[in-house]
Parts: structure tokens; C-alpha cells; sequence
């Protein structure tokens, strides 16, 4: 069937809504012809929407079936009908389609449901709607399903493969052209092409092996470690794959095979083709029928009688090689099904074993929540402390800067001090050279007292009177200074420290900070405004015994 045929079937039912007064005519102001890129799964929707809302029972959707559902079953069923209008679908294309859905679910067909659904209505034995299909299959009178997902996806897989014209599609490994090495793709098998992606959803598509007529597909040994291998040859280059077992290359080998067939006969669907040979071999069926009724069965018994027992024994033969022939073909459908069992406990075991690594999963995926949950309390926490550590560093940083401070203050008082001591120093240098130039000038002037002769007049003497009194009161004088002055060098010899200096100074009144101690900067402030008075008044602090002892 072409693509033109196709599309009438799709047409008619937009033509049989729009038809109300059901004349068999439409008026050209309900149509509309666009412009674009031909798609035909969007004219098809476009048809089932116009329809679908005239015709579409609500009862429907609320069974098995839903509204996308729906459209795909129509498209299915446009497939499968006769060619005839009103469109239906008769008795085995529809048990042809219960049983592809069924497969996809990985579940037996039950063929007792479609019976008695036949026995209870006669008129269907001539064919189905779509509307009656699309209502006793949504209310499961055609189908039994485990639930409405499984039947979503089993029917998603049957609609790309009949409608989209998909041969086979799954996981295969295929060797690189430029880095020459292995990775996993997800394949798509065409009449027309061989498409492979990243994976089964298909949002990223890596290439497309273009099949041509002088494409070859052929088996391959096995080499660098892997095993079922084979080859698509095109005349641009060979495509290498490897499948996960040697039934799975046999599969893909014959289906590649079919696509290069259909490819050669100029055909685009292997579906049309099963459908067109299905309806062959029915066609010949009722012929054969046809022809045996309508043979006289009176003749045939005499024929029967009559017949040699030659005869007689190649017929008795010919019915025994076809028992044979059924007992093998329900040997194969018995074998069929136990593998179909043992593959669908296979999945089984793997969809288990699946939800327990999903549950496995899980639970690490919660451990490592909590985990990075408490690591990420650990991180404020070691974050808190490394602020308050900065804190702390920044008061010792201050501390230390006073610190330094001080020290400098103190040196540059001790730099003071060092440098007082050396004037003090100097001037007891001078002090007593002094001293021994007095003491040389009192020893003249004993010496001069007691050698020279009485004064002649009354006037020399009071004058020589005068000058003696002046030389004692300055040797008294100078003599206290030289006490005064040894003290002060005996105190200055000695190591100064701050307590020492505190407590030979006299505590005013007049105080800034009474009860408080000072800072070194205020301490030599009122160190040196007390000692500056004390000179300029001639003040001299009593000596102690010891230094009396010493001075003298």
C-alpha cells in the first residue's frame, strides 16, 4: 500500500466529521490547504483531532486508554483495516495486534476474551470500527493489562515499530572509524538506513549507515577480545559491530538482511508486506474451502470406494505426515512459549534484582546526604572557629604592636637616663676638680694666714676678715655640694629598675590617676616636671645613713 492510500483512510474520517448533513460533500469554506514540510504522523493527528471530537466516546479515555493512547491505536488501526469504506478490521489483523501488544508486555494473549466478545455480538464478526475497537479494548473486553503504564510503553514499542516502520532497534558496540575503539550505542533499523545514538532516548543522534543496494551485512571472527561480531559494508566504508550474544547477531544479520531486501524490492514497510501476505494466504484459504464444499460429497465417497487401496494407503500416508506436521508445529509452539516463559522469568529476575540495586542506591545516595550534611556542619563549625581565631590573632597582633611600643618607650627612656648619666657624670668630673682647686685654696690660705705678718691698719683687717668669712661659707658650700653630689653618683651607679625609681619618689597629691598606675609616657612626663622644680629651688633630698657612710 502506498503513501497515497495511507493517507486516504486518514482523510476519510476527516471528510466523514466535517460531513454533517452526511451528503457525501464537503464546502471548500471548511478547508485549508498549508504550506510546508510533509509530516505524516501530523497530518494523521491532525485527521484523528478533527474526528476524534465528533465520533470519541468520554468513556473511553476514563478506561485503559488514554487520549495519546488513542491516536496511536487509530494510526495502528488504519494500518491493519481493509481497504474498503466503511474502514474495519477483521477478526486475525486484529488478533495480530492483541498479540504484538501482548508481546511487548511480555504477557500471553488470551484469545477467549476476543471470543466471547464475538459470540455476544454477531455484527462484529464482519469487522470492527475503530470507535467499537477503541471502546472494548479501553473497557478490557479485547485485552487484559497488569496496569495503564504497561500498556502505555507496550503500545509506544508496537507503534514506532508498525507505524515508523522499524525493523529492530537495541544496544549494540561499534568500533570507531577515527579512534578505532569500542562504545555502546543505541541502533534503529530502517528499511533505508541503520541509525545509531548515545542512548534509547534519542535525544543525541551520532550517525546514520545509509543502506543501499550494494550494501552487504556479513558475520566477522573474533578478534581484540571481542566476540559476536559482524559488518555492514557500504560503498563509503564498513561499519564493525559486536552484539552481547550469538543470538542477538543472528537477529540483527537477518533483520539487517530483510532491510537490504526491502531496500532492493522497493518497499518501505516490512509491515505492509506481512499484511499483504496475510491476506494472500486467507485469500487462498477460502478458495481451497470454496472448492472443497463444492464438491458433491456423494461423488467423493464413491471416488472414495472406488479408489485402489494404493490409493487408499497414500492418503492414509498424506494424513499421518500432516499429523506429524502439526504435532512438530505444537512441539515448536510449545518450545516457543517455554522460551518466551524463560525469558519473561529471565527479565523478571533482572527487574528485581534492578529495584534492589535502585533501593541499594537509595540508601547510599541518603548516606551520602547525611554525610555531606554533617561535613557541611563541620565546615560552619571549623569556619566559626577559624573566624575566631583570626579574632584572636588580630588582638595579639595588637598586643604585641603596644608591646613594641612600650619597649621602644622604654629604651628611649633608658637612652635618656644613660645620657643624664653621663652629663651627671661630667659635671661630678668638674665638681671635683673644683673641689681640689678649693681645698688648694684653702690650703694656701691657711698657709697664707699663718705666715703672713698683723695687719697694719684697722681697714686691712676687717677686709682680710671679710674675705675669710666669704672662703668658709663658699668651702661649707662646697662641701655640701660634694656630699650632695656623691649621693647622687652613688644612687646613679646602681641598676635602676621601675619599682626602685617609684619608690624614691615623692607621690603628689595633684595625681592625673590616684590608685592607678601610670603609663611609662606619664611617668617620665611627671618624672621630669618634678625634677626640673626641684633644681631650680636648689632642693636636695636627705641622704640616707649608707650614703653618709659612703660620701664621707
Amino acid at each position: 500500500m502506498d503513501l497515497k492510500s495511507e493517507l486516504l483512510k486518514s482523510i476519510w474520517y476527516a471528510f466523514t466529521s466535517l460531513d454533517v448533513e452526511q451528503s457525501g460533500k464537503v464546502s471548500k469554506s471548511q478547508l485549508k490547504a498549508t504550506e510546508g514540510t510533509f509530516n505524516k504522523e501530523i497530518f494523521d493527528e491532525l485527521c484523528w483531532t478533527m474526528t476524534s471530537k465528533k465520533n470519541c466516546k468520554p468513556s473511553i479515555q476514563q478506561g485503559l486508554c488514554s487520549q495519546k493512547d488513542c491516536f496511536k491505536l487509530f494510526c495502528l488501526f488504519n494500518l491493519l483495516s481493509e481497504d474498503r469504506y466503511p474502514l474495519v478490521i477483521i477478526q486475525p489483523e486484529l488478533e495480530y495486534l492483541l498479540k504484538k501488544i501482548s508481546s511487548a508486555m511480555s504477557l500471553d494473549w488470551d484469545g477467549t476474551v476476543l471470543d466471547e466478545l464475538l459470540s455476544q455480538d454477531a455484527a462484529l464478526q464482519d469487522g470492527m470500527s475503530v470507535w467499537e475497537f477503541l471502546e472494548h479494548l479501553s473497557a478490557g473486553q479485547l485485552l487484559r493489562a497488569e496496569s495503564k503504564e504497561a500498556f502505555s510503553l507496550a503500545l509506544d514499542d508496537v507503534f514506532m515499530e508498525m507505524y515508523h516502520n522499524i525493523i529492530k532497534k537495541g544496544y549494540l558496540l561499534k568500533k570507531g572509524h577515527v579512534r578505532r575503539n569500542w562504545q555502546e550505542r543505541w541502533f534503529i533499523l530502517k528499511p533505508s538506513s541503520l541509525t545509531y545514538y548515545v542512548n534509547e532516548d534519542l535525544k543525541e543522534k551520532k550517525g546514520e549507515i545509509l543502506l543501499e543496494e550494494s550494501s552487504v551485512v556479513e558475520n566477522l571472527p573474533d578478534k581484540e577480545g571481542r566476540r559476536c561480531l559482524f559488518c555492514v559494508k557500504t560503498a563509503v566504508r564498513t561499519y564493525e559491530m559486536s552484539a552481547s550474544n550469538m543470538k542477538q547477531r543472528v537477529d540483527w544479520v537477518q533483520a539487517v538482511q530483510t532491510a537490504l531486501r526491502l531496500r532492493a524490492e522497493g518497499k518501505n514497510s516490512l509491515h505492509q508486506e506481512l499484511k499483504l501476505s496475510r491476506r494472500k494466504q486467507r485469500e487462498t484459504l477460502q478458495r481451497s474451502q470454496s472448492n472443497q464444499s463444492s464438491q458433491n460429497e456423494p461423488s467423493a465417497v464413491e471416488a472414495l470406494q472406488q479408489s485402489s487401496p494404493e490409493q487408499q494407503g497414500e492418503t492414509e500416508n498424506l494424513e499421518q505426515h500432516i499429523e506429524s506436521i502439526i504435532q512438530k508445529q505444537r512441539e515448536v509452539e510449545a518450545k516457543r512459549k517455554e522460551e518466551e516463559k524463560q525469558e519473561r522469568e529471565k527479565q523478571q529476575a533482572i527487574q528485581r534484582d534492578l529495584e534492589k540495586q535502585l533501593e541499594e542506591a537509595k540508601e547510599a545516595n541518603e548516606k551520602l546526604t547525611a554525610t555531606l550534611t554533617e561535613m557541611e556542619k563541620e565546615v560552619q563549625q571549623q569556619k566559626k572557629r577559624i573566624h575566631e581565631l583570626d579574632l584572636t590573632q588580630v588582638k595579639l597582633e595588637e598586643a604585641l604592636n603596644a608591646q613594641i611600643h612600650a619597649r621602644l618607650e622604654e629604651d628611649q627612656i633608658r637612652h635618656e637616663l644613660e645620657r643624664q648619666l653621663a652629663e651627671e657624670q661630667k659635671k661630678l668630673a668638674e665638681l671635683l676638680l673644683h673641689q681640689s682647686q678649693l681645698e688648694t685654696l684653702v690650703l694656701r690660705s691657711q698657709e697664707y694666714s699663718t705666715t703672713a705678718t698683723p695687719p697694719i691698719s684697722h681697714q686691712t683687717e676687717e677686709s682680710s676678715q671679710h674675705i675669710t668669712e666669704r672662703e668658709l661659707v663658699n668651702q661649707s658650700t662646697n662641701t655640701q655640694m660634694l656630699k650632695h653630689w656623691k649621693i647622687q653618683l652613688n644612687r646613679l651607679m646602681k641598676p635602676i629598675t621601675p619599682g626602685d625609681k617609684v619608690e624614691h619618689l615623692p607621690v603628689k597629691p595633684t595625681c592625673p590617676r590616684q590608685g592607678q598606675a601610670l603609663t611609662s609616657r606619664e611617668f617620665i612626663t611627671k618624672v621630669q616636671t618634678g625634677i626640673s622644680p626641684e633644681k631650680g629651688n636648689g632642693y636636695s633630698p636627705s641622704p640616707t645613713p649608707e650614703e653618709e657612710e659612703q660620701s664621707s
